[in-house]
């Protein structure tokens, strides 16, 4: 197992542990702590913990002192996990059922707005004021509270361009900004605040996990058309049929024919088109160099992200970092 391997397992480790005694599965009623947990349960990378725990060891914190806030960080994503599924009426998530599909909607929703009071709960109850000065508490929470601002302000207009048939890269760009890339430097910000870095620093960090965050929402909708769907652990083709506008489909309808164009505007949003349409618009896509394109502006965020970690020392935990953002392009899920 590689290094990385290896400490991303470990976060998943700690930050799992920590999360079993947040949502309590013996807690009644135990209906809600079930739906909260399911996603949990099922996996997942938790890359975003893992950015929290290596920004603060990066800066010279403790590790244990930013733990609750790397826990606090996945239970926010897997809130909006859960409510995003309820938007798109997804059925599958890590190879299981969404917890609308498993327990109704209501359920789901209660379940997502759950957890989104535990990040609170966890950060305050949890980091030990003895070690970690109240001030900077109050710059996770600041800073956690502006993410999810901008995650809602992401989410709306990725919903909005849906009904739109043309949107530009720079409108795109907007949108994943908020939407993904908000919490990824969140993350990265959160744990040099939580390590005692300066606000320069701090800023550098929150670059890195910025300009990660954009490269890892590139190469999800790349492995959305081109993943194995049992690897990917959700349907391949979805965005295509939830009529998503990524950037590989912002590209391929701005180089696109009349006809070319016409062809996907007939599969885009269509819910109930067959698999078969589904791969002659995915065919079609590829040929106008839209998926490569979307691969190849990934991996310039990738470079982006890299750079903006010049300003730290060679240290094994900066080398850590950049192994994680060779490691967004690398995913095959």
């Amino acid at each position: 197992m590689s290094r990385l391997a290896s400490q991303l397992a470990e976060t998943t480790e700690k930050v799992n542990r920590f999360i079993e005694q947040i949502v309590d599965l013996e807690r009644e009623p135990r209906l809600l702590y079930q739906a909260a947990r399911h996603i949990i349960d099922a996996g997942g990378k938790r890359l975003r913990p893992y950015l929290v725990l290596k920004s603060c060891k990066l800066v010279g914190g403790r590790e244990g002192d930013a733990i609750p806030t790397a826990a606090a960080i996945e239970l926010l994503h897997t809130f909006t996990l859960i409510h995003d599924d309820i938007m798109d009426q997804d059925e599958k998530r890590r190879g299981t059922s969404t917890v609308h599909t498993k327990w109704g909607v209501p359920t789901a929703i209660v379940a997502g707005d759950l957890l989104f009071a535990k990040v609170y709960e966890t950060i305050t109850g949890f980091t030990d004021p003895r070690r970690v000065p109240r001030g900077r508490i109050l710059q996770v929470l600041r800073c956690v509270s502006e993410a999810t601002i901008a995650i809602c302000e992401g989410q709306t207009l990725d919903m909005l361009f849906e009904h739109r048939e043309i949107i530009s890269e720079d409108e795109y760009f907007q949108m994943i900004r908020s939407k993904t890339a908000a919490l990824f430097e969140a993350s990265a910000r959160c744990g040099g605040i939580l390590g005692g870095a300066k606000k320069s620093q701090v800023e550098h960090l929150g670059k890195f996990g910025h300009h990660a965050g954009v490269a890892f929402q590139l190469i999800d909708d790349f492995l959305g058309l081109t993943a194995d769907e049992s690897v990917l652990g959700k349907p391949v083709g979805s965005d295509i049929r939830e009529g998503k506008r990524t950037l590989i489909i912002v590209h391929a309808l701005q180089h696109a024919s009349d006809d070319q164009r016409k062809k996907i505007l007939e599969t885009l949003g269509n819910k109930s088109a067959p698999l078969g349409q589904i791969q002659e618009t995915t065919d079609l896509i590829n040929s106008l160099g839209s998926i490569s394109y979307a691969e190849k502006r990934a991996r310039e965020y990738v470079e982006k992200s890299k750079m903006a970690l010049a300003v730290f020392p060679d240290t094994e935990d900066k080398e850590d970092l950049i192994s994680l953002a060779d490691l967004i392009t690398a995913r095959k899920y």
